[in-house]
């Protein structure tokens, strides 16, 4: 039954039981120990609500927050590197290093933070990552000199590192099933405003109140923490299963989360399926975005504003397709949008590489956006659905985190190859890079759409 011919269920009372769900002779039950079934049809016995209530639209809200705060952060450091480095006479190194060490943090972080959300709660944890972010951001107003700032920015990124999984796995259980993919696409549009927000207002607020003032302002964000942790409701679907654990099962959780991810063959297919779709995400964008300005500035000599507008276009262009990708996955299933796209990707990186007029520059960088960086919109919907409630976050940490981790090295493999060859030879080598994502979306990814969570 497909989603637009399924009756929509009515939203139960908050007072009323929840269907229990058969266990075997161990207490768990079946979603605690397996995906679930492909076919299985919305019967409406699972806890979901039928249109977005109150309690998922402040959810959402909570999520994008956090991940946005993710994306301003990066960028407002980029900008503020200069700066910091002539006041504590950092080297070159010594300043990237803030950045890759940032990396390491959000690495860490999304996989340890990951555990804990299904282990005490979803909004309950993303309210520490929160924490652990804005504390240790101020903390780097503070610093004297290198070692101290290292110290507070990898603490920092660990609190970063949390917000994308915690918040996907938060938005996926408290809205709809026909809604789910269009909703963890907002979160991903998280990132694109923290982005934003952080190009149009720190090169206006830097000269104002210097880097010192720019990480104090981080400690907005602990406002956010305590402001949500109060007005935002744990997923009843969550809620639901946390009733269901027995204290000795609590205790054996951590390494339960971590199995369920290899929990069988096909769980374990699925898995390895997600991981080279989250590495390939994460290769393309990174190696894409670091090094499209130098490409813009080296190729066709375009100056620095300039060079900076044509990839405000490809921003623009990777917002727009966020939001379109969760509209076309919860209208025509997460396989047939994750293949568009990356058919779209490999299409559009190769044609963009042999581009070499400002306008066809301008727009092709707008429509590879779209493309290259429009499948975070469907992460979050595609892991929620592949794994039960008890690996929810887990899954969607650890396995989006092993992809930004392989990411990581998108920058230096495009920069080697643009010295040794060209950048358009380093661009063709992205383009195929999606190829290897079409193969694992064919053999490996399942499709989900419109499945009841657990």
């Amino acid at each position: 039954m497909t989603a637009a011919s399924r009756p929509e269920s009515r939203p139960e009372p908050r007072s009323a039981p929840h269907a229990e769900l058969p266990s075997d002779s161990s207490g768990l039950t079946p979603a605690d120990t397996a995906i679930a079934p492909a076919a299985v049809p919305h019967t409406g016995e699972p806890v979901q609500v039928a249109v977005a209530g109150g309690h998922a639209i402040r959810a959402l809200i909570a999520s994008v927050l956090g991940y946005a705060m993710d994306g301003f952060d990066l960028l407002m450091l980029g900008f503020m590197l200069p700066a910091i480095s002539a006041d504590l006479h950092l080297s070159g190194a010594q300043a990237g290093s803030l950045v890759t060490w940032t990396l390491v943090g959000a690495v860490v972080g999304g996989i340890v933070f990951g555990l804990l959300s299904d282990r005490f709660g979803r909004v309950r944890v993303l309210t520490w990552t929160i924490l652990v972010f804005a504390v240790f951001t101020g903390l780097c107003a503070l610093s004297r000199g290198y070692a101290d700032l290292l110290v507070y920015r990898t603490i920092a990124g660990i609190g970063l590192g949390g917000e994308f999984g915690i918040g996907m796995a938060l938005v996926a259980e408290a809205w709809p099933d026909r809604l789910r993919a269009r909703a963890s696409s907002y979160v991903g549009l998280g990132w694109q405003v923290g982005v934003l927000a952080a190009a149009l207002l720190t090169p206006w607020l830097l000269p104002v109140i210097g880097w010192r003032g720019m990480f104090a302002i981080g400690l907005l964000p602990a406002v956010v923490s305590f402001v949500m942790r109060r007005r935002v409701e744990e997923p009843e679907l969550f809620v639901a299963h946390r009733a269901r654990v027995s204290k000795t099962q609590e205790r054996g959780a951590w390494l339960r989360a971590l199995g369920l991810l290899v929990a069988d063959a096909r769980t374990a297919r699925a898995s390895l399926g997600v991981t080279v779709l989250c590495s390939v995400q994460n290769f393309g964008y990174y190696g894409l975005m670091i090094w499209l300005p130098a490409y813009l500035s080296k190729s066709f000599g375009y100056s620095l504003t300039k060079s900076g507008l044509w990839t405000a276009a490809t921003v623009a262009g990777m917002a727009l397709g966020i939001w379109l990708f969760g509209i076309a996955a919860d209208r025509f299933g997460r396989r047939p949008a994750f293949l568009f796209y990356q058919a779209g990707a490999v299409v559009m990186v190769f044609v963009y590489a042999h581009l070499s007029t400002p306008f066809a520059l301008l727009i092709g960088g707008a429509a590879m956006g779209v493309f290259v960086n429009g499948m975070i919109g469907g992460y979050g919907a595609l892991i929620s659905e592949l794994y039960p409630t008890a690996a929810r976050a887990t899954a969607q940490n650890v396995l989006f985190n092993i992809g930004r981790a392989v990411g990581g090295f998108g920058p230096l493999a495009v920069g080697a190859m643009a010295a040794r060859y060209s950048f358009t030879a380093a661009l063709g080598m992205l383009a195929a890079i999606y190829v290897l994502d079409i193969v694992a979306t064919l053999f490996l990814i399942p499709e989900r759409r419109g499945v009841a969570l657990e």
